[in-house]
């Protein structure tokens, strides 16, 4: 039964491995979610959105001109009585009245609130490219992320696949060891249900890959079902210094820059609140023409065309203290953003320093395990030495086996939570290499 099972598996893989795989690198993987990526496609559209704002005519810059039409009638029965005669009676009389023209507003000087909103336009674009980094940077980290989750399961696997294999070669001498009649038919059945805990294992091993794999394809926008294989190893950076990285998260930290761009965003507010107390000048100006009919007036025909112009200022003497309030609310806005800043580089650092314990934690653990896994290995194979020559039982073996394969386990799960800091580390100072 145990064969037939470990052949049903062994043609499972060579039939997955029998199509043409592509052999992905993390490079090639981030270049894809760069290009593909929806996140990062809408984010991009979103600095297109803050950068078509950003002019001066959106400030209140420059002026307005209107066009305007008017046509229009009437038909009215109307009744006259002058002061001698009889009356006058006209029935239909139909009215005309066409104008056309173009007028011209332009807003000169506002207490300098359309250089300060010109000002803040600009700083919303700048916080769109900010926030477009952000959201590379993430996606760079989640690819970083799901491609050595990948290469993680593929390692599990292969310690699945070698934990096996000291099953059936376990199996095999308990059976001969039965033919010979040195062995008991217990010993065999129980390295088959040992066996089938490994396959079962085994499978689920497998089946982590392959979920794996269907999230790094989905970070990549393509087909889900790709098949693909990555590479063999985890190399982890262990030369990351906790001040440097400091340093660089001070300067390029998405968060604290965007924090510092709110700040300058508030003041700008508070500058154009404050614009309210001085005049506001405006240069008017148009050209009309006009022509209307009316069989009932005193001229029955009119016309007209010419220019107007003129100049226009005011001044805000009293809104019921609202000025006051609204420059009171701006100036704790900028209290706010100041406080935001200090929480933000405060927050950076609290995660910075965070990371880089794990970081230091995890690399002094892949030392300890890797000893581990070497002692388990060189144990395993002299514990399988003495099952062979019967001098030992085989929950002895069993054990053995367990131990190497929870080591390997650890040893491989401890470089991929090495990486997983290395990166975090990387995304929070904003120092991720996008051709990694």
């Amino acid at each position: 039964m145990s064969k037939k099972l470990r052949t049903v598996i062994l043609l499972i893989s060579l039939s997955l491995s029998g199509f043409a795989q592509e052999k992905l690198s993390l490079k090639e993987a981030i270049t894809l979610a760069l290009a593909h990526n929806y996140d990062i496609k809408i984010s991009k559209n979103q600095i297109d959105i803050a950068k078509n704002n950003a002019n001066i005519g959106n400030a209140g810059m420059l002026p307005n001109l209107t066009g305007n039409y008017t046509n229009g009638g009437s038909i009215q029965n109307t009744r006259q009585t002058p002061a001698t005669g009889p009356d006058r009676v006209i029935t239909g009389a139909k009215s005309t009245n066409n104008s056309y023209g173009v007028d011209l507003n332009w807003t000169i000087f506002d207490g300098f609130r359309m250089f300060a909103n010109y000002d803040r336009l600009k700083e919303l674009q700048k916080q769109g490219e900010l926030n477009s980094r952000l959201t590379i940077l993430t996606t760079v980290a989640d690819v970083i992320t799901a491609y050595y989750d990948v290469v993680r399961q593929q390692q599990l696997v292969r310690a699945a696949d070698s934990a096996m294999d000291v099953s059936v070669l376990r199996t095999n001498i308990a059976k001969t060891k039965l033919q010979l009649g040195r062995g008991s038919k217990l010993d065999v059945l129980t390295a088959q249900v040992d066996y089938n805990t490994d396959t079962s294992n085994y499978l689920q091993t497998k089946n982590a890959l392959q979920v794996a794999k269907v999230r790094l394809n989905q970070l990549m926008v393509r087909d889900i079902g790709t098949s693909f294989t990555v590479t063999d190893s985890i190399d982890v950076d262990e030369g990351i210094l906790f001040s440097k990285m400091a340093e660089i998260a001070g300067q390029q930290n998405p968060n604290v820059q965007n924090a510092f761009i709110n700040q300058r965003i508030a003041s700008l507010n508070l500058k154009s609140v404050r614009g309210a107390r001085y005049p506001s000048v405006s240069l008017n100006s148009g050209y009309s023409r006009a022509n209307s009919t009316s069989p009932t007036g005193f001229n029955q025909k009119f016309a007209a065309n010419g220019f107007t112009y003129g100049v226009t200022a005011s001044i805000n003497l009293f809104n019921g203290f609202l000025q006051r309030q609204q420059e009171r609310n701006a100036k704790i806005e900028v209290d706010n953003s100041t406080l935001n800043l200090s929480k933000a580089k405060l927050d950076v650092n609290a995660q910075l320093l965070t990371a880089y314990e794990n970081y230091s934690t995890y690399l002094d653990l892949i030392k300890l395990e890797q000893r581990n896994v070497d002692i388990a290995k060189e144990n395993l194979a002299i514990t399988l030495a003495k099952y062979r020559l019967g001098s030992i039982a085989p929950l002895e073996l069993r054990e053995a086996q367990r131990n190497a394969i929870d080591a390997q386990n650890r040893f491989i799960e401890m470089q991929y939570q090495a990486k997983v800091a290395e990166t975090t580390l990387k995304e929070i100072s904003g120092n991720i290499d996008l051709g990694n």
